[in-house]
């Protein structure tokens, strides 16, 4: 599958040798000049990495990247005139992945760029977990048994999360119960038994299969019997 690159970038050669080149090694390219039209393409386009200049109009690179932050982790590199070590901090301190001030030489931006994506898919793929046919995609916030989409609601989904993160491990009540609802918590003292049923009427129950084993005295735990 062909990978998405958004450039974000006022200066319209720039951005038309940027696009060039990336089409030329087999990107999916679309540019957009000015923050906040690049703030909109980021937040709605599924895109897999974001080139972005830091001086644009309407919308500074720094600001577009904080608020792409609060709702989005996709790859951003930064794109700069400026190399004061104090605009590098602060892009960084943004969450931007990396930095490139201008004017730069493609072949070093391309190599940032596919080292960029290479991180973004070995974090992607930890956030993928399986076991006994059920697939947890953590950063779609999608669960699937057997190819079949599950659905789950909130609590639901974080403590089969829970579970699969600490395969084979007995998790007790209390601590289920602190992860799940917090410290605070002065509800139903049963409520882990509880989605614990609803977790296996969706998935144990339906499907035929044993996800969920109850130790008796301890707890629940996940037993994958591939670990």
């Amino acid at each position: 599958m062909e990978q998405k690159i958004l450039v974000v970038e006022d200066e319209i050669k720039i951005a038309r040798f940027i696009e060039l080149e990336l089409m030329h090694e087999g990107y999916l390219v679309e540019k957009v000049f000015d923050g906040r039209s690049g703030l909109e393409r980021a937040l709605s386009g599924d895109f897999d990495l974001i080139l972005l200049d830091v001086m644009l109009p309407q919308l500074n690179g720094l600001e577009v990247l904080r608020r792409l932050r609060k709702e989005r982790q996709v790859p951003v590199i930064m794109l700069t005139a400026r190399d004061a070590v104090m605009d590098k901090v602060s892009g960084l301190d943004a969450g931007a992945d990396d930095y490139i001030t201008k004017p730069f030489a493609i072949e070093e931006l391309l190599a940032r760029i596919r080292v960029a994506l290479k991180k973004n898919k070995t974090a992607s793929e930890a956030h993928i977990l399986k076991i006994k046919g059920v697939v947890m995609d953590c950063d779609r916030h999608e669960v699937t048994v057997m190819g079949e989409p599950v659905e789950l609601t909130n609590r639901e989904y974080e403590l089969l999360q829970i579970f699969m993160r600490n395969k084979n491990i007995v998790m007790s009540r209390d601590r289920l119960m602190n992860e799940v609802c917090g410290y605070d918590y002065f509800g139903e003292t049963n409520i882990i038994d509880v989605y614990v049923r609803y977790l296996r009427m969706k998935i144990d129950d339906k499907y035929q299969i044993k996800l969920i084993h109850t130790i008796r005295g301890a707890g629940y735990v996940i037993k994958d019997d591939e670990a």
